[in-house]
């Protein structure tokens, strides 16, 4: 058997450029998977190996890869960093144990390293901070560690101090050991020399040193005694502390260096294995029934206990689907077979490999604790267990955010239709928050996604990987409706032809419901005007008819619905009755209640440098934006503010060109606003001469 404690799977996640992809490709050559670095600026890096990744200088899919440091295997994953991504940080966080936040020493803390920062702390996945970049113009370590602790509300404990900035950095000091690690010039991360450290900077250590020794005898009471009487507890003690504390979440051991330059590197993979938990560390998987309810049992990370496996990505390649798995209790064979309990259908294993970015290792077992693909699956999707036959179980489903942009593609001749259902197919398969759906009135092929970007990747991918040309609609946004009136109303639904008839009478009130309650109903019917067993019907004939509003034909949010009063008829009166009542009562009542068009507001985090403020904030307010804050930094200014999603298309290259393409920024979805009347009688009528044109 495999020994877990040996085993470290962790993720690498940060903002667009912090270089996560060149941290791991440091990681890869100094482990010795791979000989030659590839660039990440250069389009060679080995993790990011689509078409779209190596254009762009992004990564879009998480890349999985293994490799070995001191005897210990790692599992690694780089995760995207562009906001439209988010969704592969999150489904990587969830199957980790542990993570490297990657920072840029010039740029810092930066609009999406806090997302990711949020979605890790969900996960409660163990992390260790690493400040990349220093050699840059303008890099600053103390200013990133101060900003981890006020925007991101961390506790960051400084384990090692950059010896010189900018151009003059040449190394780190590890504060455990009070040694200064030195790299020549060369570029070859093995190169360097262990000396003590430099004169000048003898106090600072000193004084930081201090600080970390008092972070860690926190954890351990024995230690803090120790501590308090004047004696330094040992370097191994030191580092047991520091490990409780990191696996507990109480703070985060901080780095730095320059993985371009290959500066620091070796002390980072060498704090994965001292800090970072293994496999049996974490807090086990609670397992839920088929409802979601947790049922009190554990997935306990035991080869010998029953098969608990997530599968947590799907990539579709030239073999067939691959379906990455990260087993978190008992063990899968070749050709075993397994219960997927979410289907409730029965799954073969046809192979097991190991991953490599893409390339791969066949393997014939894999145990809990390890992270693979497996080869052969038929009909599991990101998100389903896999578990033993005999004693199913299902772990914590994971949860993804609705699309807020859709675009309308068709195939350029009738051939390609179904070639691109087959696509859209394993593409929906692949990305949990990508959706296609079809329009049932004019019968177009929409494709939702997270933002433009995203979208603008999929159609590339359709072209590229499927061979699929389509034709793009515009970009279109998800609008809402809603009500703003209090009104109460009576409907009578008589219909008598021959045989039994049909009878149903509602009072009811339809009114404004809480933000983000959706659709609520309740019944205040008293005396058996409305027997109790019609309730439900009338109740699903509101909310079926809330698919569509009444302005433009938007699904329609935050209402409630109130049945006062009604009567029936002892033959006549049944549910199809009450339900075709409460639909109609929705089409007579609505257009009383004062509805209204809502629009999706994205919260929008700027970047650019000083000189073009004034420019980037008059052309946000144009965008009927709001400006919540700015904060200055060494390079720059970051704005924050929300604007309508409709305001925001082809913002990228807008802002590009006012900032000379220094500018960047990030947008995610925050919530409904009522839309002006100006824009919303546009929005009405382009619905109105869409359906007129069916």
């Amino acid at each position: 058997m495999t020994d877990l404690t040996l085993y470290r799977n962790i993720g690498i996640f940060a903002h667009v450029d912090a270089g996560k992809t060149t941290t791991t490709e440091r990681f890869l050559k100094l482990t010795g998977k791979i000989h030659k670095i590839g660039e990440v600026h250069d389009g060679a890096a080995t993790t990011d190996f689509m078409d779209q990744e190596q254009e762009r200088g992004i990564t879009i899919q998480s890349a999985a890869t293994t490799c070995f440091w001191n005897d210990h295997r790692f599992n690694i994953i780089d995760t995207p960093g562009h906001v439209d991504f988010t969704i592969e940080v999150y489904r990587s966080l969830k199957v980790l144990d542990g993570g490297v936040g990657v920072f840029c020493g010039s740029g810092g803390v930066e609009p999406q390293s806090e997302t990711n920062w949020r979605y890790a702390n969900d996960s409660a996945v163990a992390r260790i901070i690493y400040v990349n970049k220093l050699d840059r113009t303008g890099a600053d370590f103390y200013r990133v560690v101060d900003q981890v602790e006020k925007v991101l509300g961390a506790r960051p404990v400084v384990m090692v101090l950059p010896i010189g900035i900018e151009d003059n950095f040449s190394g780190v000091v590890d504060l455990l050991t009070r040694k200064a690690w030195i790299w020549d010039e060369s570029g070859d991360p093995t190169k360097y020399t262990i000396s003590d450290v430099p004169e000048d900077m003898v106090e600072q250590v000193e004084e930081y040193r201090e600080k970390l020794v008092e972070a860690a005898v926190e954890m351990d009471d024995e230690a803090m005694e120790q501590y308090l009487e004047g004696e330094e507890p040992s370097i191994e003690t030191l580092k047991s502390c520091l490990r409780k504390g990191t696996i507990d979440l109480s703070f985060f051991p901080t780095y730095c260096g320059s993985s371009f330059k290959n500066k620091g590197v070796q002390l980072i993979l060498d704090a994965v294995i001292d800090y970072l938990p293994n496999p049996t560390e974490v807090t086990p998987q609670p397992e839920v029934n088929l409802e979601g309810e947790e049922t009190g049992e554990l997935a306990l990370v035991d080869p010998e206990k029953p098969l608990r496996a997530l599968a947590f990505k799907i990539m579709d390649d030239r073999y067939g689907a691959l379906t990455f798995i990260r087993i978190y209790s008992g063990m899968i064979s070749k050709g075993s077979t397994v219960l997927n309990s979410f289907t409730g259908k029965t799954e073969r294993i046809g192979r097991i490999v190991e991953m490599h970015a893409d390339s791969r290792n066949d393997v014939d077992s894999a145990q809990a604790g390890d992270i693979v693909a497996v080869l052969g699956m038929k009909n599991v999707q990101t998100g389903h267990t896999l578990c033993d036959q005999n004693q199913p179980a299902t772990l914590e489903p994971m949860v993804f955010p609705d699309p807020v942009i859709s675009i309308a593609i068709a195939p350029l001749d009738k051939a390609g239709a179904e070639k691109l259902g087959i696509a859209l197919g394993k593409m929906i398969a692949e990305d949990p928050s990508f959706r296609v759906e079809t329009d049932q009135e004019s019968g177009e092929t929409i494709i939702k996604g997270m933002g433009e970007l995203h979208l603008d990747i999929k159609v590339d991918i359709l072209k590229r990987t499927h061979g699929c040309e389509v034709e793009v609609g515009k970009p279109q946004v998800a609008y809402r409706e809603t009500i703003t009136q209090r009104t109460e109303d009576v409907y009578t639904h008589k219909k008598q032809t021959g045989g039994a008839g049909q009878f149903a009478k509602i009072d009811y009130v339809i009114e404004p419901g809480e933000v983000g309650t959706g659709f609520l109903f309740e019944s205040k019917v008293t005396g058996g005007n409305v027997p109790r067993e019609f309730w439900p019907a009338v109740q699903k004939g509101f909310q079926l008819s809330t698919a569509e509003g009444v302005l433009a034909g938007y699904p329609m949010q935050d209402i409630k619905v109130t049945l006062m009063d009604g009567a029936f008829h002892a033959v006549d009166s049944s549910a199809v009755a009450f339900e075709t009542a409460a639909r109609a009562a929705y089409r007579q009542t609505l257009p009383k209640a004062s509805p209204q068009l809502l629009e999706p507001v994205m919260n929008i985090d700027v970047f650019t440098p000083d000189d073009h403020v004034g420019d980037v904030i008059g052309d946000l307010n144009r965008r009927r934006g709001m400006i919540k804050a700015q904060e200055a930094g060494v390079s720059g200014v970051r704005i924050k503010s929300a604007a309508p999603l409709s305001e925001m298309f082809g913002y990228i290259g807008d802002l590009r060109t006012m900032t000379s393409g220094r500018g960047q920024f990030s947008m995610e979805f925050s919530h409904y606003a009522p839309c002006p009347n100006s824009i919303a009688e546009d929005v009405i009528k382009a619905a109105a001469e869409l359906k007129d044109s069916q």
